[in-house]
This record gives structure tokens, sequence and C-alpha cells, in this order.
């Protein structure tokens, strides 16, 4: 008997993150349950061999349940840290001076090591330096060989190895380190679908990742910078899908800043037909509660509405002490949220218009299809599923059944909306394609007796990027008879 599993009911994906408190099978296993299609391995902690291990469960999972799932591994990227202090944590006081230099020694009040050459070459008078995830915030005054002098314009305690954060300048750092290589290289290895990649300011960092990934999996931008957003098109149109990454953004810019960034980016990566995941904080709370507040729900919510293709987990599934109620809360507001009456006529705020190609044409058909004749479902026959998301990002109001022969093609779907992948065998003709789409719709429990299907594939058959026939079948819901 042919193994199917049924969709998961709701459009938006949810991300889990792994880490301490989930990153072993039977939570892997239980996080699925509960509604993650897809697992966030963070390479800012932990070491290949405790990846390696959450990668084969989910793996083991998958095989189990039949469901495509979806790993993404997150590179760190650079990490701008000052150095260390001499007795302890120091007290910075608003309006004194303090120095960063290229001085090995401990620091003290007075000043502090930055091991960084980089930024003594990009900062300039005026720009901020800011510490802490923010909690301090530096105006660099003078910048000479070897030292930056700055004024303090909020104090507060510092310590070693704190972050740095400088938002007014592009800095001249690489996107990838020798760290991130590794973790890269390490990630293609496993074979996962997704590699999120950190600290982007420019298309060049993406290029860069583009060409050593060679294709071997999918790569999505996290947007945590303002030079990034700046370049916000740009980076899209060489990037696979994108990433609000509120808590880098929430550092580097004003708080209410950010809201307005997120709908940008989502509304640009809609337009563009790249999926975009909105993350950080959105259920901070249920990593010590097992609820959330109504404010976070009201957060996870607009996400929903504004047409976000995935939602993300942080440290809430990571190293919280609800990470099933976390993913399980996540689940339900998608539900209710989806079930608004008024959530088609929201996701519509953004317009999307196709390109003039034969496949944009047909996914915008489509779709007008479904609000005409009132049909059950899209059927959507790809190779590379560039077809599948030329049809998500029209945000059809009715089921994406997606049939695909790569098994790596149907788990990189696992963050593209509306879309329930399954692998099979390629077709050879025409009239196969309306018997197994009929079938497979069956098989998965998308229509029953009556329901009209509207059906996309490219002719000829295994022909990646040919889409061109758009024909709607109608189910007599004896299909599976004889099959398995």
């Amino acid at each position: 008997m042919v193994q199917s599993f049924t969709p998961r009911g709701r459009k938006v994906r949810i991300l889990a993150t792994l880490g301490p408190a989930s990153a072993n099978p039977a939570m892997i296993a239980a996080l699925h349950r509960a509604g993650a299609d897809a697992f966030r391995v963070n390479m800012s902690h932990g070491d290949h061999a405790g990846h390696a291990q959450a990668i084969a469960a989910i793996r083991a999972l998958e095989k189990e349940t039949g469901r495509p799932t979806t790993i993404l591994v997150d590179l760190q990227g650079p990490k701008l840290r000052v150095g260390t202090f001499k007795a302890g944590p120091a007290e910075l006081v608003r309006g004194k001076r303090f120095v960063l230099d290229s001085d090995k020694a401990p620091g003290d009040a007075t000043r502090v090591h930055l091991p960084h050459p980089e930024l003594f070459a990009a900062l300039e008078p005026g720009t901020r330096l800011l510490i802490d995830d923010g909690k301090l915030v530096l105006r660099v005054k003078k910048v000479e060989p070897g030292r930056i002098e700055t004024l303090v314009e909020v104090g507060g305690r510092i310590s070693d190895r704190k972050g740095v954060n400088v938002p007014d300048v592009v800095v001249p750092l690489a996107a990838l380190t020798e760290k991130d290589r590794k973790d890269l290289a390490f990630a293609l290895d496993q074979h996962v679908d997704w590699i999120a990649l950190s600290f982007v300011q420019r298309p060049e960092d993406v290029a860069e990742a583009r060409r050593l990934i060679g294709g071997k999996a999918a790569l999505l931008v996290k947007f945590e910078k303002p030079s990034g957003v700046a370049r916000l098109e740009e980076i899209l149109e060489i990037a696979d899908a994108a990433m609000v990454a509120r808590g880098d953004l929430g550092v580097e810019l004003p708080p209410e800043a950010v809201p307005p960034l997120q709908k940008r980016i989502v509304a640009t990566a809609r337009r563009m037909g790249k999926p975009v995941v909105v993350a950080t904080q959105m259920l901070e709370s249920m990593i010590v509660s097992p609820s959330p507040t109504r404010a976070e729900v009201s957060d996870v919510a607009t996400a929903i509405y504004d047409g976000a293709d995935a939602i993300m987990l942080s440290a809430e599934t990571a190293a919280g002490a609800w990470p099933v109620e976390a993913v399980t809360m996540m689940d339900s507001i998608a539900r209710s949220v989806e079930s608004d009456p008024d959530y088609y006529r929201r996701l519509h705020f953004t317009e999307t218009f196709p390109d003039a190609t034969t496949a944009d044409a047909l996914a915008e058909a489509a779709g007008s299809i479904i609000d005409t004749i009132g049909a059950d479902a899209i059927i959507c026959f790809t190779a590379s599923g560039s077809t599948a998301r030329r049809v998500a990002r029209e945000r059809p109001g009715a089921p994406l059944l997606v049939l695909t022969p790569k098994r790596d093609a149907a788990r990189r779907m696992g963050l593209l909306w509306g879309a329930h992948a399954v692998p099979t065998k390629d077709i050879g003709s025409f009239e196969e394609m309306i018997a197994k789409g009929k079938r497979m719709a069956l098989r998965h429990g998308i229509g029953q007796a009556g329901a009209k299907l509207v059906m996309m594939a490219g002719v000829p058959f295994g022909t990646p990027g040919s889409t061109n026939v758009l024909h709607v079948a109608t189910l007599t819901g004896d299909e599976l008879k004889g099959y398995g």
C-alpha cells in the first residue's frame, strides 16, 4: 500500500528551532505531531555530532510518517564582540569617554580591546556602537589607527565579550566566517534542505554563499541589518527565501521601526514569489509559561494575516520549558486566523503581479478558476518546485497538492505557504496526469466524489520549467479502486 498522510489543515508553515529542550528523537516527534512542518538547526550552539543526531532523528521520523520534513541549518555569521575586563564587569557612565582599541590587555571603565580591525577602518565620527544587544550606546567621536574614542550616550554595566552592533555603516566583513564555511560543508554533507545566511549586508554576500552551496540546498537570507534591508530587492533577486530576523533588527533600529519593515519585507518577498519567514520572540513568554500573552498572540496573527509563508519559534522550542505547547499554540492561532471569513481578503491587500511567462499566467488563471467555479483543489506537478511557488504566490483559496518526483523538492516546500508536497513517481502522458492527480487527491484527503480539481503540469512531462498545461477534472470517487 502506498504511504499517505493528510494535509495539516492550515496554510502557514511552522518552523521550530531545536536545542537542549528539544533535540532528542522523542521531542522532535512530539513537535512534529503538534504541527511543526520544519526544523531549524542553529549552528551558533552545539557541535556537529549533536546536530547530526538531530538531523538523523528528523529523517527517521520522515520515513516513519511519510511526510516530507524540512531541515533548515542557520549559519552563525560573524559576531562582533569586545574583549575582556581586568576586574570583572565595568560601569560605563553617561557623558563619559570610553575607548575601544587594538591593545589586547584586559579593559576597565575607560577602555577595552576591540578584536575587529575592520571596524577601525569602517567607523567615522557620529556613528553609533551598540553593546550587549543595545543596552549600552556609544557615539564615535574620533577614529585613529588602532583607537576609537566614543562618548557614552546610554550607560550601564559592560562585561567580557559582549556583542557589538554597528547599525549606521556597512561593515567590511564577509557574511561567511571560517566557522560558517565548515558548518556549511557539514550541513551539505547531511543533505539538509535550506541554508539560512546571517549578517547579509549586500548581494555579494548571497552570491558567495550560493556558489559554495552549488545547488545542493535552497538559500534563505536573514534580514537582520539595516544595510541589508536597504538593498532588499537586489538581495531577494538572488536568494530563494527571506527571513524577517526581528531580534537583530530590533537592536539596530528603534523598536517602532521594525513593524513597518516586517510588513515591507513580507510584501516584497510575496510579490517576488519567494517564501518569507517571520521570526524572533513570537511567543517569547512561553519559554517559561505554558500560555502566551495576548500581545504575542496578536503578533503571530498579524504575521499570518500579512501572508507570511512560515512563522518561527526560537528559544520557545530550543530551550524553553513548554516546547510542545508553544507549537500547539502557534498551530491554534494559525487555524483561528485562517478560519476568519476576512482572511483571504486581507491576504490580498498585497498585490502580486505575474511575470510575462506561460507558467505565471497559468498560476494566476488557476486562482481565478478557483474563485469562479469553486474548484476544490489545485494539483501541481513539478520537478523543481517552481510551479508550486508561482501558485502559492497567488495565495489561492483552495488546498494546493504538489506532486513531485524529487524528494528534495518536496522537503524544501515545508516553508511554502499552503503546499502539501508529496514525493511520487513522474508522469509520462496527459492521461496519466489526470488519473494520478485524481488518485492522489483521494489518497490524501483532498476532495471527494464530485470535487473539481485544477491540474497544472508541463509538456513534455519531466522537463523542469515547462509548465504549460492547465486542466479541470472532476472526481467520481472510485478512482482508487484496484490500487493499494
